[in-house]
C-alpha cells in the first residue's frame, strides 16, 4: 500500500481485514460505521494503541491507530486508523448459558455436599461427644462410664486416654470404700465394748466427785458419737457396694411418723398433719432412718416450729418437714446431701456425722423415690421425702 494512502489503498485494506470495519486516513474513509463514537476516536488519537469500548446492545467497539516501524525500528504514527465492530450477543448468550448450567448444577449438588458435609463432621464431633458424654457422667459419679473408642487417629487415642482415666479413678475409689468398709466393721465390736465400759463408768462414778462423773459422761457421748459414725460408715458403704437391699411391707404410713418421734421423745415437739389410713410398700426401718434424719435436723438446726405433713394420691406420698429458722444459707442447698458436709463449719462435733442426709437420700432412692432440699418462703428450711406407694420393680 502506498503512502500517503489514496482512498483506493483505504478501500483495499478494509476489504482485507473484513465486514463491519472503517479505516480513516486524515479526510479519506472507507467504510460506514455509525456506531463508532467520537471519545473512541479522540481515545485512538490521543493514546496511541488499541482502544476497545462496548456498549450498552452488547456491541464491542475496537479503534487502533497504524503506525510505521522504521529500519531503525522507531516507530512513526501513520495517521491511518482501523476501526472495527463486534456483535457480542451470541458470546454473551453462551456466557449466560454457562452461568445458567453452572448455578443448576451447584443447586442440585449442594444438598448431596451438604449432606456429605454433616456426614464427615458427625464422624468427627461422635468421639468429641463421647468424651463430653463420659466426663459428664463420671462428675455425676457414674463411674463405669466408658467410651465407645476405634480406629488409630488422634480421637480413638484421646478415648483410650479417656478410659484409662476411668479406670483408674473406679478402681482408686473402690479400694478406698473396701478400705473404708473393713476398717468400719472392724470398729464396730471393740466401740460396742467400750460404750459397755464408759456406761458402767457412770453408774459406778462417785456422786461427791462431780468432775469425775462429768468426765465419764462426755467419754460415753463421746463414744456414741464415735458408734453412730461407724454405724453410718457400714451403711454407706453397703450403698456403695450395691448390697443395700429392701424389706418392704404394708406400712402405716402416719403410725410409723408417730413411733420415730415416740421414741426419740420428740412427739410433742413436732406439729403433725397426718391423714389417716395411708399405707404404702416400705422398708420400715429405712423409713424410721430418713424421718429421724429430718426431723432431728430441723429440731437441732432450725427453730420452732417444726412441722411434718404427709400428702398422697394414689401413687405417691410426700413426708415434708419444715423449721422456723432461718433456712439453707444461699450456696448450701446444692450441696447438702454431699457426705461429711456440715453447713455451719462452728458446729459441734458432737452435733452429727455429716453423714444422716446422705444416707437419707440414698434410702429414699433405694424405694424408687427422692429427697428434695429447699427453703420455706419467708425462711425456714423444706425438706420433701417422695415416695412411691407401691413397691418398686
Amino acid at each position: 500500500m502506498a503512502y500517503p494512502p489514496a482512498q483506493d489503498d483505504l478501500d483495499r485494506l478494509r476489504a482485507s481485514i473484513g465486514e463491519d470495519t472503517q479505516v480513516t486516513y486524515r479526510d479519506l474513509c472507507s467504510g460506514e460505521l455509525p456506531a463508532i463514537t467520537d471519545g473512541l476516536r479522540a481515545a485512538v488519537h490521543d493514546r496511541g494503541h488499541v482502544v476497545f469500548q462496548r456498549s450498552a446492545d452488547r456491541t464491542l467497539l475496537i479503534g487502533t491507530p497504524v503506525v510505521i516501524t522504521g529500519v531503525d525500528l522507531r516507530r512513526t504514527p501513520s495517521g491511518i486508523e482501523v476501526y472495527a465492530m463486534r456483535d457480542l450477543s451470541e458470546t454473551a448468550r453462551r456466557v449466560d448459558h454457562l452461568v445458567l448450567t453452572a448455578v443448576l448444577t451447584s443447586a442440585l449438588a449442594l444438598p448431596v455436599e451438604v449432606l456429605l458435609a454433616l456426614v464427615a463432621a458427625g464422624g468427627v464431633l461422635r468421639p468429641v461427644r463421647g468424651v463430653r458424654d463420659t466426663a459428664r457422667a463420671l462428675a455425676a459419679d457414674d463411674l463405669s462410664a466408658r467410651m465407645s473408642t476405634g480406629g488409630g487417629d488422634e480421637l480413638a487415642e484421646l478415648g483410650d486416654t479417656v478410659n484409662h482415666m476411668a479406670e483408674s479413678l473406679q478402681d482408686a475409689v473402690d479400694e478406698l470404700r473396701r478400705f473404708v468398709a473393713d476398717v468400719s466393721h472392724e470398729l464396730r465390736t471393740p466401740l460396742t465394748s467400750l460404750t459397755a465400759v464408759v456406761e458402767v463408768l457412770v453408774d459406778s462414778a462417785d456422786v461427791r466427785l462431780p468432775a469425775a462423773r462429768e468426765s465419764a459422761e462426755l467419754a460415753v457421748a463421746e463414744t456414741q458419737r464415735l458408734v453412730a459414725l461407724v454405724e453410718g460408715l457400714v451403711e454407706v458403704s453397703r450403698f456403695d457396694a450395691g448390697t443395700a437391699g429392701l424389706r418392704t411391707e404394708p406400712v402405716d404410713v402416719a403410725e410409723a411418723v408417730r413411733d420415730c418421734l415416740r421414741a426419740r421423745g420428740w412427739l410433742d415437739r413436732v406439729r403433725l398433719d397426718l391423714p389417716e389410713a395411708v399405707e404404702a410398700a416400705l422398708d420400715r426401718r429405712r423409713l424410721d432412718v430418713v424421718l429421724a434424719n429430718l426431723v432431728g435436723n430441723a429440731l437441732r438446726h432450725g427453730d420452732p416450729p417444726v412441722d411434718l405433713r404427709l400428702r398422697a394420691d394414689d401413687d405417691w406420698l410426700d413426708i415434708e418437714v419444715t423449721d422456723g429458722g432461718p433456712g439453707l444459707a444461699q450456696g448450701v442447698v446444692e450441696h447438702v446431701f454431699d457426705r461429711f458436709y456440715k453447713a455451719d463449719t462452728a458446729r459441734r462435733r458432737s452435733e452429727g456425722s455429716g453423714l444422716g442426709l446422705a444416707i437419707a437420700l440414698a434410702n429414699a432412692r433405694l424405694h424408687g423415690g427422692d429427697l428434695v432440699a429447699g427453703n420455706v418462703l419467708g425462711g425456714g428450711a423444706r425438706f420433701v421425702l417422695r415416695l412411691p406407694r407401691r413397691e418398686p420393680s
